[in-house]
């Protein structure tokens, strides 16, 4: 696999995943890197938040057998172009969920996504990001056993700190007993706002993981106004400190 692969990953919901993971790969490609988004989350929200719309993409592109030119030609016409240079999507939607109950039924191996990227080696990419839904299933273990790198956004109150337990015990799981070569990139906290909770939480967190906690992206009004505009923070208020925290977390992932 010649492309990075990463995954944003979390089992508890309204954390930031997918307004992580857009703004992540519209800064990577800002830097200059070919970047591919695959939404995997059933809500579809990526395209959304990049003014698309959901779409089928993420279903076939998990359940094409890709073993003929023309099943491959078929997969790679859901590669869709955001109207940003150097930024790419497959698109997902509520038909997410059909997939995943296809891939239980067929018994596929963990390593059965890492196997579907395949198909892209060829094409350039630098980087592939993984949106995940939020919660624990076979799709969510087979995205993070085909991740290099994993970064789990979590937001800075206590109720997060659970699923942040759970995502971090799923990976040593996998990496115990189903032979993940990969690695976390680190703990993303999310929507810190200087509250003694929010404040509590960091220390929570500092305490446990260490280093592996990046530097925190802070609640703003702004980031919410990206969603309504269909736009990343870049679009939108390339100036403010959103921008700034989020292109310091792909200076992290450009340097890792």
């Amino acid at each position: 696999m010649v492309a990075k692969v990463i995954t944003i990953s979390n089992q508890k919901g309204g954390v930031g995943k997918t307004t992580t993971s857009v703004n992540l790969a519209h800064c990577l490609a800002l830097h200059g890197a070919q970047v591919l988004l695959i939404d995997l989350d059933p809500q579809g929200q990526s395209a959304t938040k990049l003014g698309m719309d959901g779409e089928m993409g993420a279903f076939y592109f998990l359940t094409t057998a890709q073993s003929s030119p023309a099943e491959v030609v078929f997969v790679k016409q859901w590669v869709r172009e955001t109207g940003r240079d150097g930024l790419k999507i497959i698109p997902g939607n509520s038909m997410t969920n059909s997939a995943q109950m296809i891939l239980g039924v067929q018994e596929r191996p963990v390593s059965y996504i890492r196997d579907l990227l395949k198909l892209f080696v060829r094409d350039g990419f630098d980087f592939i990001l993984f949106d995940t839904s939020p919660s624990v299933g076979g799709l969510q273990e087979r995205a993070l056993w085909a991740s290099d790198l994993v970064i789990i956004p979590t937001a800075t109150e206590f109720a997060s700190l659970d699923a942040l337990a759970k995502t971090a015990e799923t990976l040593r799981a996998l990496r115990d007993t189903k032979g993940w070569r990969g690695g976390m990139m680190g703990i993303l906290p999310t929507f810190f706002d200087g509250t003694r909770e929010s404040k509590n939480s960091m220390d929570d967190l500092q305490s446990e993981f260490g280093d592996k906690v990046l530097q925190p992206i802070h609640k703003a009004t702004v980031l919410r106004e990206c969603w309504s505009e269909g736009k990343t923070i870049f679009e939108h208020a390339p100036e403010s400190r959103s921008a700034e925290e989020y292109s310091a977390l792909a200076k992290a992932v450009l340097k890792y």
